[in-house]
């Protein structure tokens, strides 16, 4: 008899792969003659290594071509960082599974052989980053420092890291996590004071809305609670109409049947920055969402926003050497 196979599209990055190799092996392990295979896809995030994402635009900018891999029945399934996932997927897709979440702070990689926080970074030294949100933070937090931007996989900025470009760099614990680099971690960057991007530190699984079969098997691999945490952060998002061209900060914690959401969103300078929290039932997380998406549009988010939309997106960022 033949075994079933099941196809995962994944991104071709280390990190991307642990992912689709941790979803093939949590199915496998609950059924041992299933069949999983690798399929490697190009996104356009991966191609444009020379652009800040800010400038690139970002509906879909890595997982667009993998949405294109599924809907033509060329793969089964996708994995993704929840947090590259639009807040819309297209239609003919859904969120099948949200796995358990790693840390979703981010955290502080100081360059090799030295121990410095962000705290204690001298005034001038060069940051790297990709995000428009750790800019705006960074901005706020310490506006002396000089703030470059960084992009390439996870490999590629530590070896920027490494080799004198940078005298730190700010990423995502979880991904540093799931590649057994934590010795590299200066410092865990602490909410609220710093809050990490929508779905930070989530996998999202994602499959043709049709697939009855696959979405019943996956929902072994679902995280309620985590689930709950970023539909909170994702109204949030949607309802500012934000995306990675808008510095917007979110993160939702569950305490049993009621969930916390603190949130911010920033000018592109991180000279105006607003903050909001609130609390929620978890079975209503959307509404929630939608409460602290307007608690800081009465605070003056919608002006934020006009002024980012009349620059046409985010201003071009200096570019690494």
């Amino acid at each position: 008899m033949t075994r079933p196979t099941l196809r995962i599209a994944s991104r071709g990055s280390q990190l991307a792969l642990w992912q689709a190799h941790h979803v093939r092996d949590a199915l496998r392990a609950r059924d041992a003659e299933l069949h999983v295979e690798i399929v490697h896809v190009h996104t356009t995030g991966d191609r444009l290594l020379d652009v800040p994402l800010s400038q690139i635009g970002d509906r879909g900018l890595f997982t667009k071509e993998i949405d294109e891999v599924l809907l033509r029945g060329d793969a089964d399934l996708a994995v993704h960082s929840l947090k590259d996932v639009p807040t819309q997927v297209p239609d003919g897709l859904c969120l099948a599974a949200i796995g358990p979440r790693e840390d979703p702070r981010d955290v502080v990689l100081p360059r090799a052989g030295t121990s410095a926080r962000l705290a204690e970074l001298p005034a001038g030294a060069r940051v790297g980053t990709s995000s428009l949100r750790r800019r705006a933070q960074l901005a706020a937090a310490r506006p002396e420092l000089e703030v470059v931007d960084l992009r390439g996989n996870l490999n590629t900025r530590l070896a920027k890291l490494d080799a004198g470009d940078y005298d730190a760099i700010v990423l995502a614990a979880a991904g540093v996590l799931r590649l057994g680099w934590e010795a590299r971690i200066g410092e865990y960057l602490q909410p609220p004071g710093w809050l990490p991007a929508v779905g930070q530190g989530a996998l999202a699984i994602v499959v043709r809305s049709s697939d009855a079969g696959l979405l019943q098997r996956l929902r072994a691999l679902h995280d309620a609670p985590t689930a709950a945490c970023v539909r909170a952060e994702r109204a949030l998002l949607h309802a500012l109409e934000g995306g990675c061209q808008v510095p917007i900060g979110a993160l939702a914690r569950a305490d049993g049947e009621r969930l916390s959401l603190d949130a911010l969103i920033s000018d592109l300078d991180g000279r105006r920055l607003l903050r909001d929290s609130a609390a929620g039932s978890a079975a209503e997380p959307e509404a929630l969402g939608h409460a602290v998406a307007d608690a800081l549009l009465a605070q003056g988010a919608e002006a934020i926003l006009d002024a980012i939309r009349r620059l046409g997106g985010a201003r071009p960022a200096p570019a690494a050497p």
